[in-house]
């Protein structure tokens, strides 16, 4: 039984139990870490059953903010953990570089193309991602991608919430259990906006400075030129104090914004989806209409 440091509900450990029994039945695993709460609790929990023989696989693109990549780093070599990258060119496809409404589809394909062909290499059987069941309600046509390359998603097997993974990441000591949401930062794009490099570096740059000012709950999406910035609806007054407000204005100036707004909705996971109608999204996830 995998150890952790507090002590867990019934219907917890049986879970983790059962996530247990999921990853030592796959050998050996290559785990998709992008330093996020999902993934680090399922590197962790795949070390502990199989220790060498689960290794780390990171996808390093522009499109990964770098504290989170540095935090993936600092995670694996705190527990000495294999972890090895893969470094997609994202930027020659076409459709993500587009920003269609199925780009996440293009781009998990390629990452989970490039993370295989590493676990190939290195005689590692089985990759896994750490998808939960709270994301089957969610708009992902990632997950047809996840389907079509038969990576296993052991947490949604295990029956595993989004909640069930903070409680289980916090009874076992790990750093990420609080941790906010994470997406890519090519989520930020308005839909039709190409992406870029260029735009990558300044949306990890302007939420970075963000962060340091004390805002953990934000985004900021890009439509052209103008930057519109989501934070929790409690923090929208802090962020609208004069002395923060012209630093704000001024840092995404520098960073080549033209113009700077403040989401009065507050943040909100998927905001970017709102333009999308249900038929689009259905076909993006491949699901037909």
């Amino acid at each position: 039984m995998i150890e952790t440091k507090e002590k867990l509900t019934a219907e917890l450990e049986e879970k983790l139990s059962r996530l247990e029994e999921i990853l030592r039945g796959y050998a050996s695993v290559a785990v998709a870490f992008s330093g996020g709460v999902d993934s680090a609790i399922l590197l962790w929990a795949a070390h502990e059953a199989l220790g060498d023989k689960a290794i780390a696989v990171t996808s390093s693109d522009p499109s990964l903010p770098e504290r989170e990549r540095q935090e993936a780093v600092e995670f694996c070599e705190s527990r000495g953990i294999r972890q090895l990258f893969v470094h997609p060119d994202l930027m020659q496809v076409e459709e993500y570089r587009n920003n269609r409404p199925d780009r996440c589809y293009f781009c998990k394909h390629n990452i989970f193309s490039e993370i295989a062909a590493v676990a190939a290499e290195n005689g590692i059987g089985c990759v896994v991602e750490g998808s939960n069941l709270d994301d089957l309600g969610d708009y992902r046509p990632g997950m047809r991608a996840i389907a079509e390359l038969k990576v296993n998603s052991p947490l949604k097997e295990a029956g595993l919430h989004k909640e069930d993974i903070r409680l289980i990441s916090k009874a076992a000591g790990l750093p990420t259990w609080n941790k906010p949401a994470m997406a890519c930062l090519a989520s930020r794009f308005a839909y039709g906006e190409e992406i870029t490099e260029e735009k990558l570096r300044m949306l990890d740059q302007a939420e970075q400075f963000l962060i340091e000012k004390g805002f953990f709950r934000e985004r900021v999406r890009i439509h052209g030129k103008l930057a519109r910035i989501e934070v929790s609806e409690e923090d929208i007054p802090k962020l609208a104090e004069e002395e923060l407000r012209e630093a704000v204005y001024a840092r995404f100036r520098e960073l080549g914004f033209l113009y700077v707004t403040l989401d009065l909705k507050g943040y909100r996971r998927g905001s970017m989806n709102a333009v999308l109608s249900e038929t689009q999204k259905k076909e993006a996830a491949g699901t037909g209409i």
